[in-house]
This record gives structure tokens, C-alpha cells and sequence, in this order.
């Protein structure tokens, strides 16, 4: 018997027992809320089962978030789709409470508080309970899962890994263990997992029994104020958790992010796909229109020649740093030896360190004495150049447009201080504009570098991801201001920076400080492709070309290319790693890959 049972209509349905649980029905899922408020079950064909912990932990500084007490789930019915709240006494905030809004695609919850402080970390569908005789501690939520993808690269052998690792989304990374998860920053913050084990380098794209299910984080750009989201995992148990670092301020309310739990996708790039779309329904991605390309210049879709590989060619052959072999010397042997061999690139990158310091922007007098003018001379040929551009750099800042560590030590350029988003766009408008340096873009590298810290110090009220965005939109603005088909070039494939970036690269093949860095190329390469076609399909994707295990493995990527984006090129004469030289067949290969894209074109 029912307490009391409303149908809305369309395809969810819910209704209240007399016990207070409460149960909505949709297509793809059957939602059932405990009638103490705790735990939701989920079921659906790609979950058989999914407890989700409700009430939320928001940790602020000076007191972690306990539950005291929790409400029965309070249903609503008024709005376009069942809406049912759960309330709680916490330790560290006036009021929390629990709200989930049940869409056709899946649950969306939030988690509100009422008070004040510094927030630090928030765990979503997990309880830090002291409930007294019903238990204490953490209790994460519960899952069968066997499979998760995540759309952030890590170690380039694997696609996929099992529901009991951890995965990180977010916005820093480096070389360091535990912290090589630097190739998209930020990715799309959306994890697919099933309950089919799949092995490590399985496609993501083959069917699984039962299909994927989606957790999707969404919000307003502005209001992603954290540095990663965590997946968390534990003994059948998991939960996320979001890093704050007390850079967010509660004075009155605070609402987090949405997390939209959604089953029935066919692969992971469906559920990226049905991700992106979510983003844009809310208000939280642009919409690029129906036919994006149709304004897009010509000449962003021509054939690159990055010349980062051939530096580190010629450094393993003398033994010198790499970053000093982008000169005007180097750069126009690199660009005659191809040239000898019938291939003319459309766009030149010119790579590390062209600048005298990485935070001024000036070109190095020495290395290139006349950078403007061999810009022209590119120009006079046809061809357009892009300038490799170190993100956060603060050699060379003033110390006060730097966010700083409590005894003022400078870590990186603070997009958050007026004077320095004026700094940076005079510097970019410098670079690019007709009466500057005349450069054509930038190819902006080490996004992963965005400050971490709870000490750390900021001017403004941004942070983590957010922080990140303020950076390249002031850059964005700046370039088109300065050279309106200016081309940025980033590796941050999120939904809502596909405004702030014109082409996504795919970023390194190998992860070269690893004990062991050789993986096969070609898989790792597809899998990055399709999380940014399907994240940002509008934009075009730079293939990248370094750096490529041996010969073998660097052909067969070459082979695909052109399926997967813009084909780049950084060596010249023979790769890196291996040593190895290119043979006529390489450059005729190349040679007939650029005719055919062009043609394509």
C-alpha cells in the first residue's frame, strides 16, 4: 500500500510508501530512497547494484562535516520531475541537506550548506556518520562494478582499469609519482564505469554487457573552484571527492556541483557525449552552433611542423639541453631538410625556449635575433607560425602578480590579479599583433602546472579549475583581440573551455620519467582522439608526434593520423628516443598523408 503515489508525465514516476522511502521509476533506472534518509538504491541494466550514501561530508577549516541526525526523504512533485530532499544535522554547518532531482537521464544531486567558513574537501555519496547506536565513521557508497574509464590519460599502456583503482580529474599533474595524470587539464569530469570486466587495453568503444554507467560533475564554469576531482575507491565501496583547499569562502549558503549518476550509455564516449550535452542544457558549455567549421580558417586544418622533437633529436646527439636548440639556425636547417624532401608545412610551431624568460615573453635576442622577421619570411612562403607558450610561468613576473606561498615566494602568475590579466594580454597582444612579433597563435603547454595549495594566495576569489579558465580566456580574448584567426592550441578537452581554445591537442605519447615509458602508441592515441572528439566536437585536434617509442610504432601512428586530426610533425631527420633515421619512405609517406589532407580539405 502507498502513503501516497502522484505520476508525472513524461518517463519518470515517483511515489512515497508508508514506511516514507520513496521509489521513482524511469526507463533506464528504479531509484529507491531508504526511509532514514541514508542510502538511495539504483538499479538499471548497466548496475545491478548502486547504493548511494546521501548526506554528503563538506569539510571546512577547523571542523570535518559529521551527521548527527538525517531526515526522512521529503518528495516533491510541483516541478517538471520528482525532486526528493533529505536534511541532517551536521557538526560543522547551521544546516545541511541532500537534494536529487530525478531527470530521464539519471539522479542529479546536490549537497547545500548553511553557515560559514573555509571549505577544504567534499565527499559526494559518501557519510562521516555519528549517528550514535546506527554507527560511525565513514561509510562510502557501494557498487558492483568491475570496469572504469576515465577520460584523463594516465599510463599509456592502459585504456581501462578496474572499479577498485582510484582516477583523478582535474587540473594538476606533473611527472612525479602518483601524479602523471597530466596529459588533458582539465579533462571532461565525467567517469564511466560497468559491471563487465574488461582488460587494461581493451577499446573502450566495444559494447559491454549491460552498457556504462555515467558520473558526470557539472557546473557553472566560475564555480568549479576545486584543483581535482577524486574517484575514491574502497572495498566494494567508492565515493568522489572534490579539493577546495580553503580557497572557497561559505558566507550564508553554498550549493556544490552537480552530480548526475546515468546509466545506459554503450560506451564511455556515448556517455562523454551524453555528458557534454547535459553541460549544455544547463547553461554550463557553450553551444557552438550548427555549423561551427563553416568560419573556421583555412589554414588552421594545414599540416604542422613542431619542432620540439627535432631539438630533442639534436640534444640526444650532443648531450645539450634541448630547450637551447630553438634557434633561428636550427629551426630554418630543420625547415630546408623537409623542404629537400617536397614537404612544406602549412604552420610552423617554434617550441621551449624561444623566450627570454618564460614569464616576459620576449624573444630571446640570441637565439632569434629577428624573430619578427623571420615570422615575415614564413609569411612571404605561405605559411603560417605558432609560438609554444609555458603556461602559469612566473620567471620574470613581478613578484606581487604571482600567486604566492605565505612567505612570498612566487609559484605562478595569478590570472586572479587585475594586473597581471593586463600583463599577460599586453604580452599576448605583443606576440600577436601586426605591429609585434606578427605570430600567427600559441601552443599553450603545462596547463598541469595550475597552483595547489591551502597556503597558497591569491587575489581574486578563483581557484583550481576555474582559475585555469580565467587564464586562457584572458589569453583567448587577448589573441583574437590582437589577430582575429589567431589559432590557440590547448590540451584541456572540457566542455566549457571549448570557448577559450580553438584545437585540442592529443599531447605526449609516452610518459618518459616512468621506469619502463614503451607502450604501444597507436591505441592510446585513438582513445585520446575520441575523448576530445566527443567532448568538444566542433574543434579540431592536433595529433601531436612526440614522442614515438621506435620507427615502427611512429609510422604506424603516422598511418592513422589523419583519421583522427590535424597531422603533426616533429622530427626531421631521425627520432629522439631510438635514434633511428627517417628513410625515403618515411618522407614519401608524409609526402602523399599532406597531399591527401589537403585534397580532403
Amino acid at each position: 500500500m502507498t502513503h501516497a503515489e502522484r505520476e508525472r508525465p513524461g518517463p519518470v514516476t515517483a511515489h512515497q510508501e508508508a514506511d516514507g522511502s520513496v521509489t521513482v521509476s524511469a526507463p533506464r533506472y528504479r531509484l529507491t530512497f531508504a526511509a532514514d534518509g541514508s542510502t538511495a538504491r539504483l538499479r538499471s541494466a548497466a548496475v545491478d547494484h548502486l547504493e548511494l550514501q546521501l548526506p554528503g561530508a563538506l569539510d571546512r577549516t577547523g571542523a570535518v562535516d559529521e551527521t548527527l541526525s538525517l531526515s526522512a526523504p521529503a518528495l516533491d512533485l510541483s516541478g517538471p520531475g520528482p525532486v526528493v530532499t533529505v536534511r541532517r544535522r551536521s557538526t560543522a554547518w547551521r544546516e545541511a541537506e541532500t537534494r536529487v532531482v530525478c531527470t530521464a537521464e539519471g539522479p542529479e544531486a546536490s549537497w547545500l550548506v548553511r553557515g560559514h567558513g573555509d571549505l577544504e574537501s567534499v565527499a559526494l555519496f559518501a557519510t562521516r556518520a555519528a549517528l550514535g547506536g546506527r554507527g560511525t565513521g565513514l561509510r562510502p557508497s557501494g557498487h558492483d562494478w568491475a570496469t572504469l574509464f576515465t577520460p584523463r590519460p594516465g599510463p599509456p599502456r592502459r585504456l581501462l582499469r578496474g572499479a577498485g583503482e582510484s582516477a583523478v580529474l582535474g587540473v594538476c599533474g606533473d611527472a612525479r609519482p602518483g601524479r602523471g595524470h597530466w596529459f588533458f587539464t582539465p579533462p571532461p569530469l565525467c567517469l564511466a564505469l560497468t559491471g563487465a570486466r574488461l582488460p587494461d587495453d581493451a577499446d573502450p568503444a566495444a559494447a559491454a554487457p549491460g552498457g556504462w554507467c555515467t558520473l558526470g560533475v557539472g557546473a557553472p564554469v566560475s564555480a568549479l573552484n576545486f584543483t581535482q576531482l577524486h574517484y575514491v575507491p574502497s572495498d566494494q565501496g567508492w565515493h568522489l571527492r572534490l579539493d577546495y583547499e580553503a580557497h572557497t569562502r561559505v558566507d550564508g549558503v553554498f550549493r556544490t556541483p552537480e552530480v548526475l549518476v546515468s546509466p545506459g550509455h554503450g560506451d564511455p564516449y556515448a556517455g562523454l557525449r551524453a555528458h557534454r550535452h547535459w553541460l549544455r542544457g544547463h547553461g554550463w558549455a557553450p553551444d557552438p552552433g550548427a555549423a561551427p567549421a563553416a568560419g573556421r580558417p583555412g589554414w588552421w586544418s594545414e599540416p604542422m611542423f613542431c619542432g620540439w622533437g627535432a631539438q630533442m633529436a639534436r640534444a640526444r646527439d650532443t648531450g645539450r639541453p634541448a630547450p637551447g636548440f630553438s634557434t633561428r639556425e636550427e629551426y630554418d636547417r630543420h625547415l630546408a631538410v623537409l623542404g629537400g624532401h617536397g614537404l612544406v608545412p602549412g604552420t610552423v610551431v617554434i617550441d621551449d625556449k624561444w623566450q627570454r624568460v618564460y614569464g616576459s615573453w620576449e624573444p630571446d635576442a640570441d637565439r632569434w635575433p629577428d624573430l619578427r622577421g623571420w615570422i615575415a619570411e614564413r609569411h612571404a612562403a605561405g605559411q603560417k607560425v605558432l609560438l609554444w607558450w609555458r603556461a602559469w610561468a612566473s620567471e620574470g613576473v613581478p613578484q606581487e602578480l604571482c600567486v604566492r606561498t605565505p612567505d612570498g615566494h612566487p609559484v605562478a602568475l595569478d590570472p586572479g590579479h587585475p594586473r597581471a590579466r593586463d600583463l599577460l594580454a599586453a604580452n599576448i597582444t605583443r606576440m600577436l599583433a601586426r605591429d609585434g612579433l606578427d605570430a600567427d597563435g600559441l601552443k599553450i603547454d603545462f596547463t598541469a602546472d595550475t597552483p595547489s595549495g591551502h597556503a597558497l594566495s591569491t587575489a581574486g576569489h578563483r581557484w583550481g579549475i576555474a582559475l585555469l579558465y580565467d587564464q586562457l580566456a584572458t589569453i583567448h580574448r587577448a589573441a583574437k583581440g590582437a589577430k582575429p584567426d589567431a589559432l590557440v592550441v590547448t590540451h584541456t578537452p572540457h566542455p566549457a573551455f571549448a570557448d577559450v581554445t580553438d584545437m585540442i591537442r592529443l599531447n605526449d605519447m609516452l610518459r618518459l620519467d616512468d621506469p619502463d615509458p614503451w607502450a604501444p602508441v597507436v591505441p592510446q592515441m585513438r582513445y585520446r582522439a575520441a575523448v576530445a572528439a566527443a567532448s568538444c566536437p566542433h574543434l579540431l585536434i592536433d595529433t601531436d608526434d612526440w614522442c614515438a617509442p621506435d620507427r615502427d610504432q611512429w609510422r604506424a601512428y603516422g598511418a592513422v593520423k589523419e583519421q583522427l586530426g590535424v597531422p603533426a610533425l616533429y622530427v626531421t631527420t631521425h627520432l629522439d628516443r631510438t635514434g633511428e633515421p627517417l628513410q625515403e619512405r618515411d618522407y614519401a609517406a608524409l609526402r602523399a598523408q599532406w597531399a591527401r589532407h589537403r585534397g580532403a580539405r
